[in-house]
């Protein structure tokens, strides 16, 4: 089991968004290694069909595999939405994906039971929040979905504290505001970045950043498993699709730290 413990823990996501879950995975579990990868060169996911995320998925978590890692993360919603349970079928190692754990959590912390969830086209209409809420909730909460598709190009051009953010995000966030709603998942892995202007626009909303939730349940599945790496200290090795050098100055946006990149094609 001791050598189970010491390997890696695997993260994917569509591009560099996923490296605010990896910064919580960190958080939680300072001595855990990390291979995080991020598909740069078919970024984004949100605009492809279910069958092509899934075949991404899987060439994802091959290579993760070939790494040896004891447990795969998928930090992407999209991909979580579409592919999460043929890759918890199709692969021994432990699967945890950001839709339940974030619905869990918004659905603890709601007062009202009228939660929203804002993230990109393909996840808001694959309905899985929906489906979340179902598992984690049934029929006494209310869901109310927005999809925000600007939201990430903005963070990624680096226009996260800017005008325009807020102008958008207010343009966006109107119809929840409405709906009264008191807890909001930030349904993409970007949306964390913008969290203070959301904070803004939706005054007294609680926000619910679904990688502190990831987080939790990634501690909660290898302490069960006896599989959480107690002693050493942490890495996190970065690969990418393309473009490692975009990356790494992107990267600097989520993690606030120089990070190792390599290119590899799957």
């Amino acid at each position: 089991m001791k050598s189970v413990k010491n390997r890696p823990i695997g993260i994917f996501d569509s591009g560099v968004g996923g490296l605010t879950v990896a910064k919580s995975v960190r958080k939680k579990l300072p001595r855990e290694k990390i291979i995080y990868f991020g598909d740069t060169a078919r970024v984004p996911y949100g605009n492809k069909g279910k069958e092509t995320i899934i075949r991404f998925s899987r060439e994802i978590v091959n290579f993760l595999i070939s790494k040896n890692v004891k447990m795969v993360v998928v930090a992407c919603n999209t991909a979580s939405s579409f592919s999460l349970e043929e890759l918890k079928k199709s692969y021994k190692v432990p699967v945890v994906g950001v839709i339940l754990p974030g619905m869990k959590e918004a659905v603890k912390e709601t007062k009202s039971g009228r939660i929203g969830v804002i993230g990109t086209k393909s996840t808001i209409s694959s309905r899985a929040y929906d489906k979340a809420l179902k598992k984690a909730g049934g029929r006494k909460y209310k869901l109310y979905s927005k999809d925000c598709p600007l939201f990430v190009p903005l963070v990624e051009n680096k226009f996260s504290h800017d005008r325009i953010a807020y102008e958008v995000a207010e343009k966006y966030l109107g119809s929840l505001k409405k709906k009264k709603i008191d807890s909001l998942i930030l349904g993409c892995t970007h949306y964390p970045i913008l969290k203070g202007i959301i904070a803004r626009v939706m005054k007294g909303t609680n926000l619910v950043d679904s990688s502190h939730a990831v987080a939790e349940e990634v501690k909660k599945v290898l302490k069960e498993k006896g599989m959480e790496r107690t002693r050493g200290k942490g890495s996190l090795k970065c690969f990418v699709s393309d473009d490692a050098e975009n990356f790494r100055s992107i990267s600097g946006i989520f993690l606030k730290e120089k990070v190792s990149v390599k290119k590899v094609v799957l």
